[in-house]
């Protein structure tokens, strides 16, 4: 009877620890800290396979530490919506070679606010270059006759700060037509990024 009874209290407080929600499959989380603060991101390593190693390959090998956001887009109809540019600035010394591209038709992924995604020339060109989206941005969705850009991940935290630094001042020229006005006049450095539980 009295183990019973044992049997039972230990059942109860069994119980919720075995029904709380498991973490999500396939995201794993890395912290961006820079000078700005810190961000938070979830990297979907289940429906981005490729891109999504891509980016924690130069996470783990710290080739984002000491980089910088460089680059701020912003919409001139939409106030607020655009896009924060950031990693190895086109450093060949500094990359992997580059993956395959992974349309968002294939991965079901959607550029949404707080969306992570990689930057890129043609497809198949992405290294470590990546971007986050402040509003959502269907253009950069593939669709037919258009391969559209790399969705990853979403930031978790901090989009506050990926904000502020869309609002820094930017150069009036460009390195093409695509990007006049969008470099950062003062690029925020990230000081260091990592995996975390």
């Amino acid at each position: 009877m009295i183990r019973l009874a044992l049997a039972a209290l230990l059942l109860l407080f069994i119980t919720p620890a075995s029904a709380a929600p498991a973490p999500t499959a396939g995201l794993v989380k890395v912290l961006l800290r820079t000078e700005a603060g810190s961000i938070i991101v979830a990297v979907d390593t289940r429906r981005a396979p490729i891109t999504a190693s891509n980016f924690l390959r130069y996470v783990d090998a710290h080739k984002f530490d000491g980089m910088t956001f460089y680059r701020a887009a912003r919409s001139k109809s939409r106030p607020g919506v655009g896009l924060v540019q950031g990693g190895i600035n086109n450093r060949v010394a500094n990359s992997f070679f580059p993956i395959r591209h992974e349309p968002t038709t294939v991965t079901g992924l959607r550029h949404t606010d707080g969306t992570l995604s990689m930057a890129r020339f043609d497809p198949g060109s992405a290294m470590g270059d990546f971007f986050v989206c402040l509003g959502d941005a269907p253009t950069l969705d593939a669709s037919p006759g258009y391969p559209g850009y790399a969705a990853f991940g979403h930031v978790v935290s901090g989009i506050d700060i990926v904000r502020r630094i869309m609002t820094l001042p930017t150069y009036p020229g460009g390195l093409s037509a695509a990007t006049m006005g969008q470099t950062l006049v003062r690029p925020v450095r990230i000081l260091s990024a990592q995996r975390i539980r």
